[in-house]
């Protein structure tokens, strides 16, 4: 597919994916685009999406050429939208600047465009090539894609234990298990989700904060959703009495957020009254275990895109079996717990053969001084 490209046609994709990539964190639920305006081999213009609801990306490089941008070449990681959204089309955009050619890594799934896009721009006579440094467009907007083509966010699951399997000891201490520099990768991951995700027997152990800090930038917090199937939020919890720009979503048991009995009404209210705290019901199983294909759709319906999964060792298990995780992050300290007694990465009944376990895929491998970080995703069985 690439052979027909030129070295320059690479590098300035290239260019166009790297600058894509500063909207990270900010234009969910949109996908994150780059634009490169090129004129007799020199870079006249760049963009990229900065925010949800702000302008595309091809409406900055636009705007930097000026009247440059007719007769030059544009260089696109995803194909322009062409119909009327939070912003005008951008196809009718490129058209009227009068762009020679388009090259596009790859076409829009969304179904409002899904090459619409593309034709608009050929039946304009602007010369269009499609698929270069395609797979890499795919993986700088695979939350994207699924968010796009599913009914489902994107699913994060994040694990920081030992050699020996283990994220807290008996007692449930957990800190730390891995340094700092691990730790400031986890607030990295933070930052790139629409939202983070723990079960209540977290926030009673730990009562974290679940903002996002980072040292070299102003660290984006996300939604913090807590599953909460009984309403057993403590009222002094952090997580529901601090300043931050991100709301706390509790989701309950339905049948116990419709139950009238005067503890639970007056615990809503008393919830309710906090700053930026929502409350929602689900349906959930007699065990209390909240179905988690409906909290994921709920979550979709709400413009969530990604979620990471922060939780203990029994929501990781319930995500595990169900099929509801895309990727892993696992943090691994050189240490050991050396016991059996402690709170292993997953709660839960396993498999009788280890043939029936999960077979996952390495997709990269970061050192972080003496921490490992695997980057992997579940094997289709």
């Amino acid at each position: 597919m690439e052979e027909k490209f030129s070295i320059n046609d690479i590098r300035y994709m290239a260019r166009a994916l790297e600058i894509a990539k500063k909207g990270e964190g900010s234009a969910s639920p949109n996908p994150m685009v780059g634009a490169v305006l090129v004129k007799n081999n020199e870079i006249i213009g760049e963009g990229y999406h900065k925010f949800y609801g702000g302008p595309h990306a091809e409406v900055y490089a636009l705007k930097e050429a000026g009247q440059k941008a007719t007769n030059a070449d544009i260089y696109l990681t995803l194909e322009p939208c062409s119909h009327y959204g939070k912003t005008p089309p951008c196809a009718n955009k490129l058209i009227e600047a009068g762009i020679k050619r388009a090259v596009i890594a790859m076409v829009d799934p969304n179904p409002e465009v899904s090459g619409r896009g593309i034709e608009l721009l050929k039946e304009a006579g602007i010369e269009v090539e499609v698929g270069l440094m395609a797979e890499k467009a795919k993986e700088l907007n695979e939350v994207f894609l699924k968010y796009i083509t599913s009914e489902f966010p994107f699913v994060y699951l994040k694990k920081a234990q030992t050699l020996d399997g283990f994220i807290a000891s008996s007692t449930g201490h957990s800190k730390w298990i891995t340094n700092e520099k691990a730790r400031l990768e986890g607030h990295k991951l933070r930052h790139k989700v629409d939202a983070i995700m723990v079960g209540i027997g977290t926030v009673l152990a730990d009562d974290p904060s679940l903002t996002t800090r980072l040292a070299e930038q102003k660290g984006i917090d996300s939604l913090r959703v807590i599953l909460d199937p009984n309403l057993e939020m403590p009222l002094d919890a952090k997580i529901i009495n601090q300043e931050s720009t991100a709301s706390t979503l509790l989701i309950v048991s339905q049948a116990n957020l419709e139950n009238n009995a005067d503890s639970i009404q007056k615990k809503k209210e008393k919830i309710l009254a906090k700053n930026n705290v929502e409350i929602i019901g689900v349906p959930a199983e007699k065990n209390e275990i909240l179905d988690l294909e409906s909290i994921l759709k709920k979550l979709h319906d709400l413009k969530i895109s990604s979620i990471l999964l922060e939780g203990g060792a029994k929501l990781s298990y319930s995500f595990l079996k169900k099929g509801l995780v895309d990727k892993l992050y696992y943090f691994i300290a050189p240490k050991i717990y050396g016991g059996n007694d402690g709170i292993s990465s997953f709660c839960g009944k396993g498999p009788k053969l280890m043939s029936d376990s999960k077979d996952i895929k390495i997709l990269d491998r970061k050192f972080l001084d003496d921490n490992i970080l695997l980057i992997a995703k579940v094997k289709e069985q």
